[in-house]
């Protein structure tokens, strides 16, 4: 397996998830509350606020209401025992839930100790005068933190970090990228891919859910299908002669051509073993074409295995470019099979989406290799290996989600999981309201601001930096998911007159409502603890010393069709790196591949990008394999001592640092078939620049997620073509687009001939 088998404005801001603001405070806060019109069932409500937890779960652990009377309490109250009497006002407690469960395990300090030097200390006096209505009963008001979490900023104060635009440009295989508020997408990434069809463009937003938001997925759904029924379908497929079989013709010539095939991709000589898998497969194969009385269809499957020793020999004798692809002699057999499909769908609970468990598929694109443009018809897919939900959204629009858990990650495609397809109706124009659909489905639907960028660049950080285990790492997540709980505890707290008398389904969907708004409300807040522990744990000051160092910026650059972000350790310390690659090179090998189709989409794309992107399949070595590890959703590089000339088909960056400022990769020092780290750890895992810059294996790998931009500041600095006129129509095909530098040198100087 080789490194050719992974390739290969208007600022807009969405409305905000809840547009409808509950009651302001009343002005008598010393009067006494008067007694709402109805109560709110407090166990339903609780249950919708914290629906992970399960009932032997404390309310204090929750961070839910305690209950007075029958009634709940919001605020200081619900974060520990309830008092008999509610204390004085001067004794509520200010601290946040997660940072009081902190404190009473005997932890270190909350990580918002040095959040609140940065903010001014709240008198005594300019707290909370008396107490403020609740919901059904009344209880003291919320202060300190939650002051600081409730106050409404102006609007368009903090803009998109990515315009989404209204029209895609249509027929762009990449798609438009851009960024969503909130943790509910890997990288917080989306893209917008407008496909041109016969009847007009068909618009698609795709993205990837995180597997903690798959939850608040599931719960919009009503699901169908999960009952199964037989069915007999005539079925067309593939099989072995049973000569085939029984001389294992198959098998000994795969076993010939992997051997020699890796000797092609690492560059080393035949050995004595690959040559004598060689004789085996030759041997075998010509005694079957010695038998006498053959049938037609085994002489043919005779000689289909006879070329490709041949070819198989012509390699151990004169080298080159990697095989294709080879797969097993079969015969087309249609016969009827038994197969299990969903049973008719049932009508959708009320305030659910009516959803269909199917198998897998994916859009099956087509890409036209002149225009460089993408096409599809809005209903032919391709097969995976998998389940996935098919979603009415309703008025002509749709989804498809691929699931983590209906989906074995042992058995099934690993790199689909997660994958969200939402789709407009035919036509232009769509491109916001495919971003606000996402509300249906429970995912936060506003584009991503600063601060929230920000949150998500120290996530990544985190992990590129290894850092989840560093002292109060753990301590700071939990402290800023318990400032999201009291956020959301305080919004039911503002509008509860508008949520009492509410049916159970409306009151469901209001609750989810306030929580994606809770979650962008209180990022700026999140992001200050969170910059805090990390700041500690990579050896700063403090959060303001880390986020005025040389390396520091939470703002994603654009690569291709994706958004990548850097990780500090590099970006503030580019000459160690340089240093620690000197002599070495990042090398990707596209073997017979076409150089001129490649960089005409201008990206090296991954395997499940390429499928979208209406690349067919067969570029790759290993594509098949590469869905099952999770390596599908990456491309794959290596380290190299630098070369002089290059092998043809081969893209170099002799810069290495150029790649490794991104904070979206992983390494091995061999062959693991880029195994993803969310299905294990496989040995030898590493995201250190440092350490990856002394992996010697030949078949080391690296992966990037999504892509790499091979015309921006990704570029190689060297592409080498197999001949001389490949070169020159490369460079034609840069002319004619006015392409006329790479990586800040002339396309002339980078683009070559292998010697």
């Amino acid at each position: 397996m080789g490194t050719n088998s992974k390739s290969s404005h208007e600022s807009y801001a969405v409305s905000p998830t809840v547009a409808t603001e509950g009651p302001p405070v009343p002005p008598n806060l010393g009067a006494p509350t008067p007694e709402p019109v109805m109560e709110i069932d407090p166990a339903l409500l609780e249950s919708m606020l914290i629906p992970e937890y399960g009932d032997e779960v404390p309310l204090a652990e929750q961070g839910g209401a305690w209950t007075k009377d029958g009634e709940p309490v919001f605020g200081a109250q619900a974060t520990g025992d309830m008092p008999a009497e509610a204390p004085p006002e001067e004794e509520v407690e200010t601290q946040s839930a997660a940072a009081t469960a902190v404190d009473e395990a005997g932890d270190t300090p909350s990580v918002s100790e040095a959040v609140e030097a940065e903010d001014a200390a709240v008198p005594a006096s300019e707290e909370a005068e008396g107490p403020v209505e609740g919901v059904g009963g009344a209880g003291p008001a919320v202060q300190g933190e939650v002051d600081e979490l409730v106050e409404e900023e102006p609007e368009d104060t903090d803009p998109p970090l990515t315009p989404v635009p209204e029209t895609p440009p249509a027929g762009v295989a990449v798609g438009t990228p851009i960024l969503v508020g909130g943790e509910d997408f890997l990288n917080s990434q989306a893209a917008l891919v407008s496909y041109l069809s016969p009847d007009g463009p068909r618009e698609v937003l795709l993205a990837h859910v995180s597997e903690e938001a798959e939850g608040k997925l599931l719960d919009a759904l009503s699901v169908s299908g999960t009952k199964m029924v037989d069915v007999q379908v005539e079925e067309t497929t593939k099989e072995r002669l049973a000569l085939d079989k029984k001389e294992k013709l198959a098998e000994l010539v795969t076993k010939a051509t992997t051997s020699v095939q890796h000797k092609l991709k690492t560059g080393d000589a035949m050995s004595e073993a690959s040559i004598q898998k060689h004789q085996t497969a030759l041997d075998a194969v010509h005694a079957v074409l010695d038998k006498p009385n053959l049938t037609d269809d085994e002489k043919a499957m005779a000689q289909y295995y006879l070329d490709q020793v041949n070819t198989v020999g012509g390699k151990i004798q004169n080298g080159g470019a990697p095989m294709a692809h080879f797969e097993a002699h079969g015969q087309p057999v249609t016969k009827m099979v038994t197969k299990q499909i969903p049973a008719p769908a049932d009508e959708p609970e009320p305030g659910t989406l009516a959803a269909q468990l199917r198998d897998a598929s994916r859009i099956k694109a087509s890409l036209d290799e002149q225009s460089g443009e993408t096409s599809w018809d809005g209903k032919s897919r391709s097969k995976a290996n998998g389940k996935e939900y098919a979603i009415d959204l309703g008025d002509g629009w749709s989804a498809v989600y691929r699931p983590y858990a209906a989906n074995d990650p042992h058995s099934t495609e690993f790199s689909m999981r997660g994958q969200l397809e939402v789709h407009a109706p035919v036509g232009a124009g769509h491109g916001k309201q495919l971003v606000d659909r996402l509300e249906q489905l429970h995912l936060v639907n506003a584009p991503m601001t600063a601060a929230e960028g920000e949150w998500t660049y120290l996530s990544n950080n985190v992990t590129a930096q290894s850092l989840a285990n560093a002292p109060g790492m753990k301590a700071a997540f939990a402290e800023a998911k318990g400032l999201e709980d009291l956020q959301v505890q305080e919004i039911v707290h503002q509008r509860a007159e508008s949520l009492i008398g509410l049916d159970e389904d409306e009151l469901h969907y209001q609750v989810k409502r306030i929580q994606l708004e809770a979650a962008q409300k209180v990022l700026p807040k999140k992001v200050k603890v969170l910059r805090e522990a990390v700041a500690k744990a990579t050896g700063f000051g403090g959060g303001d010393a880390l986020a005025a160092s040389a390396g520091y910026d939470p703002t994603p650059a654009t690569s291709g069709g994706w958004l990548t972000w850097s990780r500090f350790d590099v970006t503030g310390k580019t000459a160690q790196v340089k240093e620690a690659f000197k002599g070495r090179s990042l090398t990707h090998s596209i073997g017979g591949g076409d150089m001129v189709a490649l960089f005409g989409t201008g990206v090296l794309a991954s395997t499940e990008k390429r499928a979208v992107m209406g690349i067919g399949g067969g570029v790759g070595m290993s594509e098949q394999q590469d869905k099952y590890t999770g390596g599908a959703n990456s491309v794959f590089l290596r380290v190299s001592n630098s070369p002089k000339s290059g092998f043809g088909g081969q893209l170099i960056w002799d810069d290495p640092s150029v790649l490794m400022r991104r904070s979206d990769y992983y390494a091995y020092n061999g062959d693991k078939y880029g195994v993803s780290p969310d299905k294990k750890k496989a040995s030898g895992l590493t995201r250190d620049p440092l350490t990856i810059a002394t992996h010697g294996a030949s078949n080391n790998e690296i992966m990037f997620r999504d892509g790499i931009d091979l015309l921006g500041a990704e570029a190689p600095s060297r592409i080498v073509c197999h001949q001389a006129h490949q070169r020159t129509a490369l460079l034609e095909s840069f002319k004619a687009r006015g392409i006329t530098h790479l990586g800040g040198k002339p396309v002339e100087d980078v683009v070559k001939t292998q010697h």
